[in-house]
């Protein structure tokens, strides 16, 4: 079970894509953005959104490192945008890993199927860390 770093930008997001794919000499990656994912009523899409990156991965050494833009009314501090990602293809350990970690912290995602994934979840724990819990199906 790999454990993903998941960085999050305030709309240069591309920018930041392009600049460590060159560094690490890497391809650029594909890029969703909130214009190609499905209709959300919690999260729709609007004109200044649309073209933001919902969601993209490098692979640097080995770690996937997972980025993506935040809408303009979840701005991120330089600092505090990285959230550390769990995946596992065994949905018993998200659900188990994710009840364990969610004592004293905040749910901000309780664990549901998305588009994405048949089970996923966000909290931030008792320390102030953001996680996302994923059930891989790759």
């Amino acid at each position: 079970m790999p454990l993903d770093v998941f960085i999050n930008f305030n709309g240069n997001c591309r920018e930041a894509l392009k600049f460590y794919a060159q560094i690490f000499d890497l391809e650029e990656p594909n890029i969703m953005t909130y214009g190609e994912a499905p209709p959300n009523s919690q999260m729709p899409v609007t004109e200044e959104t649309k073209n933001l990156v919902m969601h993209a991965s490098l692979t640097i050494f080995g770690t996937v490192v997972m980025f993506m833009d935040t809408i303009p009314d979840m701005q991120v501090n330089q600092g505090d945008n990285i959230v550390l990602t769990i995946r596992s293809k065994d949905l018993d350990e998200v659900k188990s890993l994710f009840s364990k970690m969610k004592n004293g912290g905040r749910i901000l995602m309780d664990l549901q199927e998305t588009f994405y994934s048949k089970c996923y979840g966000m909290l931030i724990d008792k320390f102030g860390i953001p996680w996302q819990f994923i059930q891989d199906t790759d």
